[in-house]
């Protein structure tokens, strides 16, 4: 079985883009995508909580998780650490798009896996830190940042199905 996993972190997101390079890249591979799993649910949520567990549940060996990136599956590498862990547990590869890599079984896969979580941890954090910089300039320059004052933030798709529901 062959599952295609696109997430995006905010409602402001839409899951198309992941899905088009999904379903893009499969067919210039050739093959076909059996199942979808997508969600907007940011990564800082518990795994838990989000339709990925489900996935991990349910996959068995043989089975192939899609993602655009390996830093979709998780929010540092010890999260994505994990993940990765229970499909090598259960014989399930991880193909990713962004690094062009099928993560099985093997040594190298493992080792890559590792060093990709870095990547993707390291990267998060330079995100951060130049979203912090720049937000602290603009504040330093009179303006106000975040939600106008009583409107609600919805930056966490979670709180807003909620609140929607």
């Amino acid at each position: 079985m062959i599952y295609g996993y696109v997430r995006v972190s905010t409602v402001h997101q839409n899951v198309e883009n992941g899905l088009f390079e999904i379903a893009k890249f499969a067919q210039k591979e050739g093959f076909s995508v059996d199942k979808w799993v997508t969600e907007q649910i940011s990564s800082k949520k518990d795994l838990k909580e989000r339709k990925l567990n489900n996935l991990l549940r349910k996959v068995k060996k043989n089975d192939i998780i899609v993602a655009t990136e390996i830093s979709r599956l998780g929010r540092n590498m010890l999260e994505i650490m994990d993940i990765l862990s229970v499909c090598l547990k259960k014989g399930c590869q991880v193909w990713t798009i962004k690094e062009n890599y099928r993560l099985g079984v093997d040594i190298p896969s493992k080792v890559l896996a590792v060093v990709f979580g870095l990547v993707a941890e390291f990267e998060r954090n330079l995100i951060s830190a130049r979203t912090k910089e720049a937000l602290a300039r603009v504040k330093a320059g009179g303006k106000k940042t975040g939600s106008p004052e009583g409107q609600p933030d919805y930056a966490e798709a979670g709180d807003w199905e909620k609140e929607a529901a």
